[in-house]
């Protein structure tokens, strides 16, 4: 089987890569597949996270204007598939251009679109002018057209189908990045929180109810990792709100498992997911999570009151409540932390990679010969 994997870029320390990691690695260690990832303007960068060495990677440089960019772009993607003669290609670009692929190379194989992110991240927040309202409802527009063309358009949850109208769609979660014997002990003052600063992660809100926690418990700490915005006056909030010693912003770090299992309560504040990964990996060292059910991923993988907790979007209060419900009951979350490791159990890297395999198996059974 050869696979290619049509991206952006795979050096950074966000979600898809990391995914990407897990999945093409172990389709070609366990599979035997013959992978391919064609990259964007990526060069020689280092990469955050550990790919099996059997990958081959081949970049498209397209610089200069809009029009220039386009057309190098699509002239360098249609050379190195060419060469390839890949069985099937799969599409992880979350921008425009990503669902119009199959347009620029001529469907030369069966073709698999992956959707990230939910349509939300095209919408952004705060007050919407006529203009955005027009862009995004033509952006919306394009992708309803390009991704008629796939065989299959893969979203991450169930709630992400009421996104899309298209009769190829299909639903594979994202798969544990580790599954680990030991847990943790649930017994520190700290809460976890993993994601880069941005409107979609909510940490605004978080910080917010992170307050009504403070002022019950002083000597709880909230541990945020993920890319530093200082546009997002983060640390500027926590100030003002007078939590700032009870809060610390860190960079990414690869070895966030450790962070996972230090961490006695993960918390989820974004105001929108494509899955949440990050839910998947903290129960899987048997810590409870508690977030807001944004659309979408973090009901298709919290059983409320069971293994974690749901809140209303946006209801600061109740998530700050539902923190100290935690807190205050020791019982409560040591047993939901282990209906957390058991429950978690579904997203095993090699469930989700088998439903990818069967996939990749059925598409290259039916390509013309």
């Amino acid at each position: 089987m050869k696979l290619v994997y049509i991206v952006n870029r795979i050096d950074g320390p966000g979600g898809l890569e990391r995914v990407l990691s897990i999945k093409a690695s172990m389709l070609a260690e366990q599979f035997d597949y013959d992978i391919h990832v064609i990259t964007l303007n990526q060069n020689n960068s280092d990469l955050f996270y550990d790919f099996s060495p059997k990958l081959s990677y081949h970049n498209v440089e397209a610089k200069g204007n809009p029009i220039t960019h386009t057309l190098k772009y699509a002239s360098g993607l249609r050379r190195i598939v060419k060469q390839l003669n890949p069985d099937v290609i799969a599409v992880c670009d979350d921008g425009l251009k990503g669902f119009f692929v199959p347009l620029i190379l001529g469907k030369p194989c069966p073709m698999i679109y992956e959707r990230h992110v939910s349509r939300n991240v095209e919408v952004g927040g705060g007050h919407q002018s006529l203009k955005h309202r027009f862009i995004t409802k033509t952006k919306f527009g394009l992708m309803n057209f390009g991704g008629k063309f796939y065989d299959r358009f893969v979203v991450l949850t169930n709630g992400n189908l009421n996104e899309w109208k298209f009769k190829n769609l299909l639903v594979i979660p994202n798969p544990l990045s580790f599954y680990p014997k030991e847990e943790s002990t649930l017994l520190n003052k700290k809460v976890l929180a993993v994601g880069k600063q941005s409107f979609q992660k909510g940490y605004d809100r978080l910080l917010k109810s992170w307050k009504i926690v403070v002022d019950q418990n002083p000597d709880w700490i909230l541990d945020i990792y993920g890319t530093i915005n200082k546009e997002e006056k983060l640390e500027e909030q926590a100030r003002e709100l007078g939590i700032l010693k009870n809060v610390n912003f860190h960079a990414p770090v690869k070895n966030i498992a450790e962070k996972y299992h230090e961490a006695s309560i993960y918390v989820m504040s974004s105001r929108y997911e494509g899955f949440g990964m990050v839910l998947t990996e903290a129960m899987a060292y048997g810590v409870p999570c508690v977030s807001f059910d944004c659309p979408y991923g973090p009901s298709d993988i919290i059983k409320n009151d069971v293994d974690g907790y749901l809140v209303p979007n946006g209801n600061t209060t109740q998530l700050g409540n539902r923190i100290l419900d935690l807190i205050k009951d020791d019982q409560k979350r040591l047993k939901m932390g282990k209906e957390a490791k058991v429950n978690v159990k579904a997203y095993l890297s090699e469930t989700i990679v088998n439903k990818w395999n069967d996939l990749f198996v059925e598409l290259k059974s039916v390509r013309p010969k």
